[in-house]
């Protein structure tokens, strides 16, 4: 992976040595290592109507502020930009499962935010209805449930228990951010990355892929450690470019679970220094992907190969989402420069 620099002055000269950029958007497009070309789903409208109709029947857009984060979130264009090939059908439960990771991740940011322990009944019911399939108790819970019924509809019963699996990885790492940034002089850059891997939410859609391809993937395939690996690769390299744009509106909310931000407290220099430093480390992220994909690829059947196309998806979809979405408009109005 690329050499970090690790000093004010170092950093600093790196931001400058480029022509310049009037903002922090712009210096993420002229430093950021995207090899994979734009692509979007034609079913994106569809997909967006479906959203809005789920969430509607299931009571989430009533609840406060929840509306107003949808349309500034744009859950249908990030399905779209993330999953360009798949079927109508499977891009609406793509669509779906980003409205609602929002919509939790957000009530577990306030909730936590006052105590970890706040977040205990939302996180335990969840848990109950993705291991044990018990019914749930609250319109969150609901949705959840009726999510978890589509992705078992779809998907064959070993990729939705993969599914299921991966959600509940999500839904512990909403307490370790709880616990993190209630002790944010304890936190490290490892820690902030492990559970940024966690509250990512990015791993539980890959069975989703999985279950477009024509065939199951052979066992020997999908657990391969190279696979595996690419599959961490894509994950982190797909929310830590979406940490790049997020992290100035994540600053202003005193949130800590960031890249960007980790390096800002590592090395106490500016957003602007700490964001090059983490634009560094996905370039390294992104290249050790292109490596161990171009070694492996010859070996794959045209279902593995179909399979890490959803994880390109991801690491070039959200780089298209983060840079023009509502939510992370801040990285325009922020100098390139401090």
């Amino acid at each position: 992976m690329t050499t970090l620099t690790t000093t004010h002055e170092e950093i600093a000269l790196g931001v400058r040595g480029a022509a310049p950029v009037p903002n922090l958007r712009d210096l993420i497009d002229t430093h950021l290592h995207m090899p994979f070309p734009f692509q979007w789903n034609p079913h994106e409208s569809e997909a967006a109507a479906g959203v809005e109709a789920w969430l509607s029947r299931w009571g989430l857009t009533r609840e406060p502020g929840v509306a107003a984060m949808i349309a500034r979130t744009r859950p249908a264009e990030l399905a779209s930009r993330t999953s360009p090939t798949v079927d109508s059908g499977l891009l609406q439960i793509v669509a779906n499962q980003i409205a609602y990771q929002f919509v939790f991740d957000d009530r577990a940011e306030d909730l936590g935010r006052r105590s970890p322990g706040r977040l205990l009944p939302m996180l335990c019911e969840s848990i109950a209805i993705l291991r044990d399939g018990s019914p749930p108790s609250t319109a969150l819970g609901a949705a959840l449930a009726d999510l978890h019924r589509q992705v078992r509809a779809r998907c064959t019963p070993a990729q939705a228990a993969r599914w299921a699996w991966k959600s509940r990885e999500y839904v512990h790492g909403l307490l370790y951010e709880a616990v993190a940034q209630a002790q944010p002089f304890l936190l490290r850059t490892g820690e902030c990355t492990s559970i940024r891997s966690l509250t990512a939410g990015v791993e539980p859609f890959y069975p989703l892929y999985e279950a477009a391809q024509p065939c199951e993937l052979a066992a020997a395939e999908l657990h391969s450690p190279v696979v595996r690996r690419l599959s961490r690769l894509s994950a982190d390299a797909a929310v830590w470019t979406a940490d790049l744009f997020s992290a100035a509106k994540e600053q202003r909310a005193g949130e800590m679970i960031n890249l960007a931000l980790a390096y800002q407290r590592a090395h106490r220099c500016s957003l602007q220094d700490a964001v090059f430093l983490a634009i560094q480390q996905i370039n390294g992220t992104i290249t050790e992907f292109q490596r161990l994909y171009l070694e492996i690829e010859p070996e794959l059947s045209p279902a593995g190969v179909g399979y890490m196309a959803g994880m390109i998806g991801w690491i070039r979809g959200c780089y298209d989402w983060s840079r023009t979405v509502p939510r992370y408009a801040d990285a325009a109005s922020v100098p390139a420069v401090p």
